[in-house]
């Protein structure tokens, strides 16, 4: 009972936080000094053209009733406009693109493939690097592994992605010519090049987030060592491995988890500038696209994308917690 008591609160909480953030977002993309509709007019703009682009695509409205007309198109889907040019938005309808005349949430779906190709490679690939290094840092605790492994990743914590980017073209991709330096092949299409497209950005973006594992798995595996448990645990005679593997990580993931999860659930939402800089078509280069054509609709409906899956993220990382904690489903 407490277990579903606990799910629910943050269940709710989420769906409050989503609901906050929508409202946010549609009133600061909604009411800046930018008609969408004048996009949209045509040559020559006529004041009758556009009132009946605003007409058509609902800015005629007040903002309150477009941003209820937005939630409901997400729940019941949406039409813009009327008769024979009328456009359906089945739902969950996040919006109408109409300079690129598609749907939102077709246009995201297009691209998510290739986001969360980037974001779960990288991500299982820096948690299981990044956690493995600092646990061997705090075994080998002033060993020269030690020092290296804090080094590169001091260098990590503080190098901005785009020069990463750029090192790792220029190294791997120009220099020694062993990877691919752009593009995306479709995993249907072909795996083996599917990954092969993929290494170079996966490496570049586990080096930048496995350094604050790596700094954040050897501080917590330091601090747990000097625990009471882990010396009776030895003092029993088990085994090494035991008491690392089973005593000591348990400990050291809970606040990994949390990390991780909002890591990923920010990746997802589209990694911007890891797609500019490898030519990636994901959702970080949609919502740039959007952002250089005034694509208001779509520009709003990305933003909320991302903050979807960062919520959700942290939605599920409070219920796994609870899982790992007991003692967390009493806050």
């Amino acid at each position: 009972m407490a277990t579903l008591r606990y799910a629910g609160t943050r269940v709710l909480s989420g769906l409050g936080v989503l609901l906050v953030v929508a409202f946010v977002t549609f009133a600061v993309f909604y009411l800046l000094p930018t008609d969408p509709a004048q996009l949209s007019c045509g040559r020559p703009c006529t004041p009758e053209n556009l009132a009946l682009a605003r007409g058509f695509m609902g800015f005629d409205e007040p903002w309150w009733q477009q941003f209820g007309e937005f939630l409901g198109g997400i729940l019941t889907g949406r039409t813009f406009g009327s008769g024979a040019t009328a456009i359906d938005c089945s739902a969950p309808c996040f919006g109408y693109s109409f300079q690129q005349s598609a749907t939102v949430v077709s246009l995201i779906g297009d691209r998510l493939p290739v986001t969360v190709s980037l974001a779960v490679g990288a991500a299982v690939l820096w948690l299981v690097v990044g956690v493995a290094l600092g646990v061997v840092s705090a075994l080998r605790r002033g060993s020269v592994v030690d020092h290296l492994a804090s080094g590169v990743s001091v260098i990590g914590v503080s190098a901005p992605v785009y020069l990463v980017g750029l090192l790792g073209i220029l190294l791997l991709g120009f220099t020694l010519d062993v990877v691919p330096v752009s593009g995306y092949v479709p995993l249907a299409q072909s795996p083996v090049d599917w990954a092969w497209h993929l290494v170079l950005p996966w490496i570049v973006l586990a080096f930048l987030n496995g350094a604050v594992y790596v700094r954040l798995t050897r501080g917590q595996m330091l601090e747990v060592l000097n625990e009471d448990y882990i010396r009776t645990a030895r003092a029993k005679g088990l085994p090494e491995r035991t008491v690392i593997g089973k005593h000591a990580l348990r400990n050291v993931t809970l606040p990994l988890v949390t990390l991780f999860g909002l890591d990923l659930g920010g990746l997802l939402g589209g990694a911007v500038i890891t797609e500019k800089v490898f030519g990636m078509p994901g959702v970080g280069s949609l919502l740039l696209e959007a952002v250089g054509q005034l694509d208001l609709p779509l520009l709003l409906s990305t933003t909320l994308f991302a903050a979807v899956l960062i919520v959700v993220a942290n939605v599920l990382v409070d219920l796994v917690y609870g899982l790992l904690d007991p003692r967390a489903r009493l806050t």
